[in-house]
């Protein structure tokens, strides 16, 4: 019998904390779309590390 397939990592988590982050540290600068995008642009980066180190 073949062990079960392994469970790939979930890379959306770092994309939607990143994002609401960015928003939340945008409003406290007073740029919460450049906040949002900056978050958005880490929280994808980081799931694509994820993504990367998980399909070795």
């Amino acid at each position: 019998m073949a062990p079960p397939p392994r469970s790939p990592s979930a890379g959306g988590f770092p994309i939607a904390v990143g994002a609401l982050a960015g928003t939340a540290i945008g409003l406290y600068a007073g740029q919460p779309s450049i906040g949002f995008l900056a978050g958005l642009g880490l929280g994808v980066a980081l799931a694509l590390l994820i993504w990367w180190r998980d399909r070795k």
